[in-house]
């Protein structure tokens, strides 16, 4: 059966709906946390819009919420690797082999297979765990910034304290588990909850008709 695409700007706008969506939600929280955080923190320390987007009250708080997010992403996309929850659609099957298990360098000759799985070598080597690696790196980075910016949040209020000696108090690690925790009871909710419920038409779940103790390849 062949797919008719939409021509020109429609074929983009629908063919990437979804990250478009995602990222103008991103854009729109965001501004919604500048916006409103600026208010709350102005009413009993007058700073200008401007000047509360380099704060450390902003940087902190944004980069807090950040870093739990990559991490979760990371660890759930390393730990699915090996891990199974028999039924879940978030899990691969709890025996036998799946797709994404096969060697990429049977392909090495497609030509329609990405560059590096051409290449070979210490390239696909790479860029076979890529997707983890890059999570890794934002939730480094995320990491670092939360840091930096409860650090300055601390000389902003009077205290002085270097990025290391902020990450050495009980509060900086409050700050993280507190972000932590929930993101990873969100994603053990995901997976035992599509165990057995369903939403038809997403591909993060199973089909409506799909065996509970199923997996959807199976």
């Amino acid at each position: 059966m062949t797919t008719k695409r939409k021509p020109g700007l429609r074929r983009f706008l629908y063919e990437n709906s979804l990250s478009i969506v995602m990222l103008g939600l991103f854009v729109l929280f965001l501004a919604g946390q500048l916006v409103f955080g600026w208010m709350e923190y102005n009413s009993s320390h007058p700073l200008a819009l401007s000047e509360y987007v380099t704060s450390g009250e902003f940087i902190e708080a944004t980069f807090e919420n950040w870093e739990s997010e990559f991490l979760q992403m990371a660890v759930f996309v390393i730990l699915t690797k090996w891990l199974r929850q028999w039924g879940s659609s978030e899990s691969k099957p709890p025996y036998g082999k799946d797709a994404v298990d096969e060697d990429p360098r049977k392909h090495r000759h497609d030509p329609k297979a990405p560059w590096p799985v051409r290449k070979g070598g210490l390239v696909l080597r790479l860029y076979e765990h890529s997707l983890s690696a890059s999570l890794l790196l934002l939730f480094a980075f995320s990491f670092g910034m939360h840091a930096l910016g409860g650090a300055r949040q601390q000389i902003e209020e009077g205290r002085a304290i270097t990025t290391l000696q902020y990450m050495a108090t009980p509060k900086f690690w409050f700050e993280s588990f507190q972000n932590w925790q929930s993101e990873f009871l969100s994603v053990g909710a995901l997976i035992l909850l599509s165990i057995y419920l369903r939403e038809r038409g997403s591909p993060q779940s199973k089909p409506v008709a799909k065996e509970h103790w199923k997996s959807e390849d199976e």
